[in-house]
């Protein structure tokens, strides 16, 4: 008989993608939480024209296939490219950006429900606070915060199952680029199962402590 650690591999090159798995995708998240935050309660708390027609495009851009963000980040990013003097492509923060970008409307799109729910409850009482936007903006993230924290679990969740992208830009380069997901890409097509089951495995713990986590966050909402 053996024992499931037989097939299983964890070495400094397994922690080291799992570390820079972790860091890419929390750099992310925390990149994307900001800048979501602040489009999804402008576009909550102003009418402008095109407003219903901003939302559908963010609900579109939040099935954009992923290998096409890559796509377009290569282009970008190239040699030949607009941004190929900043020579970000085969780094982590060109990966940081396309994942920014593919989670970003995910963060804005349930965002907006979450914050425009909670204007509507309170709105008389805002208004009674003559209080300006930005505290308006503060008061409904706080009262919204165990949902929003729910999105972001679920953003992060996707940024870390990442694959298509984080190849295209990232290049799957030992110690600088390669993480979990192009890790086991890379080490199945090698016949490496042990590191790929061992980095598959990871990515299924991870999966499960978000979903603890969510099911947290959502004993605390209801």
């Amino acid at each position: 008989m053996h024992s499931i650690s037989e097939f299983l591999l964890f070495n400094d090159y397994y922690y080291s993608i799992v570390f820079l798995s972790l860091m890419v995708s929390l750099s992310a998240i925390i990149c994307a939480t900001f800048f979501s935050l602040l489009v999804s309660s402008l576009i909550v708390l102003n009418n402008f024209k095109g407003k219903e027609a901003l939302i559908l495009t963010i609900n579109t851009l939040m099935s954009l296939p992923p290998v096409v963000v890559g796509l377009l980040l290569y282009i970008l990013f190239s040699q030949s490219g607009i941004f190929g003097s900043f020579n970000l492509l085969y780094t982590s923060t060109i990966m940081i950006i396309a994942q920014v970008i593919i989670v970003s409307p995910i963060i804005i799109s349930l965002s907006i429900k979450e914050l425009d729910n909670s204007y509507i409850k309170h709105n008389e009482y805002l208004s009674s606070l003559y209080a300006n936007n930005y505290k308006i903006s503060m008061t409904l993230i706080y009262e919204q915060r165990f949902e929003i924290i729910l999105i972001l679990l679920t953003a992060l969740g996707r940024a870390l199952s990442e694959v298509g992208a984080i190849i295209i830009v990232g290049g799957n380069i030992a110690n600088v680029t390669r993480v979990m997901t192009s890790g086991i890409v890379l080490e199945t097509s090698r016949g490496n199962l042990s590191l790929a089951m061992s980095l598959g495995g990871t990515l299924i713990l991870i999966a499960l402590l978000l979903n603890l986590l969510t099911y947290f966050f959502k004993k605390k909402i209801l």
